[in-house]
């Protein structure tokens, strides 16, 4: 029975032993063993393994992981005061880092970094003006400044994937500055695009009434040379009428003289009734 018994236990120690020295790794992490403080250094991927008593397993995520900084004031070159929002992207690099200057903390390594990505931010947007860092998605981080901020990264055993300008926000005063300066730009915009069209309109009105004064000239020049022939074809009418009966003709004459001189309000006519003028009312028949 005791045999039974110490059996038993022997089975049980060694069960409880392997299940202390096993470990499982997820896939999106990795593993570190620590033995006294001391890192091993051996990197162990997803899977089974096995560690020995005294050896602390240090987990490590390994996917890509993001933080969102809200609330950051920012200053631009030309003194505007700027809310800002920006987020950035890292992943692991080197455990072994990560453990030696964070002691294995991914979150004291991720705020150290977003320390870093934000002074560098800040000193990028008081560079430029206004216009320049509302612009650009790193809020003008140059690629020298980005690649420095991924050496540091990888000091802290991090790899900085992207940095990005989350949501820029205007304070009361500048966005009261900035509707004022667009409300004056449209303005402008509008009195330029006013001018414009008056001196479109002038030219059009100046095109269209020499086009009028060409229509009528011309619609002149052909009447008046309709009217000449006209004129010298009644000529050579009247001239052949006459010539077959000069006694009417002048009668004729003679009657659209009255009519053109006499009777009209207030036309005084001073001639001598004997005249030639009045030959066709003395007589009814002219002699």
């Amino acid at each position: 029975m005791s045999v039974r018994v110490t059996s038993t236990v022997m089975v049980l120690l060694a069960a409880v032993l392997a299940w202390r020295c096993a470990f499982i790794v997820d896939e999106a992490d990795s593993a570190m063993l620590v033995h006294f403080g001391q890192v091993s250094g051996t990197l162990y991927g997803p899977g089974l393994h096995f560690r020995s008593p005294f050896d602390e397993v240090r987990t490590f995520d390994r996917r890509v992981l993001s933080r969102l900084i809200s609330g950051e004031s920012f200053l631009t070159r030309d003194q505007k005061a700027l809310n800002v929002d920006f987020y950035l992207k890292w992943r692991l690099l080197d455990p072994l880092r990560l453990y030696q200057v964070a002691g294995g903390d991914a979150d004291l390594a991720s705020l150290r970094l977003t320390d870093q990505v934000r002074d560098r931010l800040k000193s990028a947007v008081a560079a430029q003006p206004f216009t320049a860092v509302i612009a650009e998605p790193r809020a003008t981080l140059s690629v020298a400044g980005f690649n420095e901020l991924q050496t540091a990264a990888a000091g802290l055993g991090l790899d900085l994937i992207d940095v990005q300008i989350h949501r820029i926000d205007l304070t009361d005063d500048v966005a009261s500055a900035v509707y004022q300066r667009m409300q004056q730009e449209l303005v402008a915009k509008a009195q330029q695009l006013r001018a414009s069209g008056n001196a479109e309109a002038e030219k059009i009105r100046g095109d269209a009434e020499r086009q009028r004064a060409e229509i009528l000239a011309e619609a002149t020049r052909q009447s008046q040379h309709l009217r000449g022939e006209a004129d010298s074809q009644a000529a050579a009418a009247y001239a052949k009428a006459y010539g077959r009966n000069a006694e009417f003709s002048a009668f004729y004459r003679s009657m659209q003289a009255y009519k053109n001189t006499l009777g009209r309000d207030g036309d005084i006519l001073v001639i001598a009734p004997e005249g030639e003028f009045f030959k066709y009312l003395h007589s009814a028949n002219g002699r």
